[in-house]
């Protein structure tokens, strides 16, 4: 699941760099969807705009840890959520280990935009936003992170 999501994720930002034009609009459904090349040196939503070299190191980090328990999740469902998280976290290191201005303060790139004044994504963001939602509903419905649900006894 990793390896699809860093692949779908680089491809995507290979495309967008190749025919995009930075900080320009090129809307795809009105305004509801548009491409809008940028490069982000924060966190998701903008947090920590010029920390880069600390989101380096806290990304590389969750990347460990994500290999390190991945293999380990008692429940398939966890395995995949884990590996997409993994792929996503792993997609925009890249981009910090990779691109301008260099290791390790690269940009991730971003070219998602939509309306609402809503911070610009990439493929990775999706991911990575996304499966730590999945998380945390799971968890709110008291499953524990990594295990099955556990069966509870029937009362009479």
């Amino acid at each position: 699941m990793a390896v699809a999501v860093i692949f779908l994720d680089q491809l995507t930002k290979a495309i967008a760099l190749s025919s995009l034009q930075s900080y320009q609009r090129v809307p795809v459904l009105g305004d509801w969807l548009g491409w809008y090349l940028t490069f982000n040196d924060s966190a998701a939503f903008s947090l920590g705009f010029g920390a880069t070299w600390f989101f380096t190191i806290v990304s590389t980090l969750a990347v460990l840890a994500l290999i390190w328990f991945t293999p380990r999740m008692q429940t398939v469902s966890w395995a995949i959520s884990s590996g997409l998280l993994l792929g996503g976290v792993t997609g925009n290191l890249i981009d910090r280990l990779t691109k301008s201005p260099g290791f390790p303060n690269g940009q991730v790139v971003d070219f998602i935009q939509i309306p609402l004044n809503f911070p610009i994504f990439n493929v990775a963001d999706i991911f990575i936003s996304g499966m730590m939602v999945w998380v945390v509903i799971r968890v709110f419905r008291g499953e524990k992170i990594g295990k099955p649900i556990s069966k509870k006894p029937v009362s009479s």
